[in-house]
C-alpha cells in the first residue's frame, strides 16, 4: 500500500474534513464531490481542479497547509461531461450554488485547461481572479488525439487506464515522487469508466484558449523540470538554462537515492 495513502496526515484529512456532493444540473447523475475548507467568510476562495488521474483528495496536502494559514480552499471532482462548453456551464452553476461571484483557480494538467476554458467562458461577466496553471496546456492539439477524442466512450476502463498511465514516469525517481505516483494511480483506480472517458475527452477533444479573452487575469505558470525530460521535447526548460554542475548534482542524488531502494 502507498505510504501516502495510509499517512496520518492524509488520514486525519479525511477523518476531519467532509466530502460533500452537490448537484447541480438537471440530470441527477452529474455529481460534484469537493472539500470545502477554511473560513465560509471568505468569498473568493481557492479552487483546484485535477488532472486525468485526479480526485479531490489529491490536493490534500495543500488544503491542510493553506487552510492552517487562514485560507479558504475547495478541492473539485468533476461530473461527466462530454464538451467544454457542457463542462463550464455546469461549472458556473456550481458557483452559484456556493453564492460564489469570482475564485482563484489552480488546475493541474486538464484542470488548468478547464480553468482557462472557464475563463474564456465568462470573459465577458469575470467570475476567475486569477489562474495558477501546473503542468498545463492551453491547446489540446499537441497530444495528438483530437482524432480519437469521440471514441473514448467505447472504450473499457482498462484500456483507458492503460492510456493514462503511459503518461506517469516509468523511468528511476525519487522517493517522494513514487510515493506520489502510487498515490496518483490508487486514485486513478477509484475512478469509473464513464469518468476516465469523459476526461479523456475533454483532454484530447479540439480546442484551444483565445489568449485575448483572458489577458487581463493575473496567471501564475508552475512548470516542473523533470530530469528525465532533460534535453527532450518534453523538458520544461531549455537545456542550455541548467549548468552542467547542477545536473550532475540532480544525477548524483537520482543514484543515491536508487541505492537507498
Amino acid at each position: 500500500m502507498g505510504e501516502i495513502k495510509v499517512s496520518p496526515d492524509y488520514n486525519w484529512f479525511r477523518g476531519t474534513v467532509p466530502l460533500k456532493k452537490i448537484i447541480v444540473d438537471d440530470d441527477d447523475s452529474k455529481i460534484w464531490s469537493l472539500y470545502d475548507a477554511g473560513p465560509r467568510s471568505i468569498r473568493c476562495p481557492l479552487i483546484f481542479l485535477p488532472p486525468v488521474s485526479g480526485t479531490a483528495d489529491v490536493f490534500f496536502r495543500q488544503i491542510l497547509a493553506l487552510t492552517g494559514w487562514g485560507y479558504r480552499v475547495i478541492a473539485l471532482q468533476y461530473p461527466v461531461y462530454w464538451d467544454h462548453l457542457e463542462f463550464c456551464d455546469g461549472f458556473r452553476k456550481l458557483l452559484d450554488h456556493l453564492q460564489l461571484d469570482k475564485v482563484h483557480l489552480f488546475g493541474a494538467s486538464l484542470g488548468g485547461f478547464l480553468a482557462q476554458k472557464f475563463a474564456e467562458y465568462t470573459h465577458k461577466s469575470p467570475r476567475v481572479h486569477s489562474l495558477i496553471l501546473c503542468n498545463s496546456f492551453s491547446d489540446t492539439s499537441i497530444f495528438n488525439q483530437t482524432w480519437t477524442a469521440n471514441s473514448f466512450w467505447l472504450m473499457p476502463a482498462f484500456m483507458l487506464k492503460k492510456i493514462v498511465l503511459g503518461n506517469f514516469s516509468s523511468g528511476p525517481v525519487d522517493p517522494m515522487m513514487a510515493d506520489a505516483i502510487d498515490f496518483m494511480v490508487d486514485r486513478l483506480e477509484s475512478l469509473g469508466q464513464s469518468e476516465l472517458a469523459s476526461r479523456l475527452t475533454l483532454n484530447c477533444q479540439n480546442s484551444y484558449v483565445e489568449p485575448h479573452k483572458i489577458r487581463d487575469i493575473p496567471v501564475t505558470i508552475m512548470d516542473i523540470h523533470l530530469l528525465q525530460f532533460h534535453g527532450t521535447k518534453y523538458a520544461a526548460i531549455d537545456p542550455s538554462m541548467v549548468s552542467a554542475e547542477e545536473l550532475e548534482v540532480q544525477k548524483g542524488s537520482l543514484g543515491i537515492n536508487q541505492e537507498e531502494q
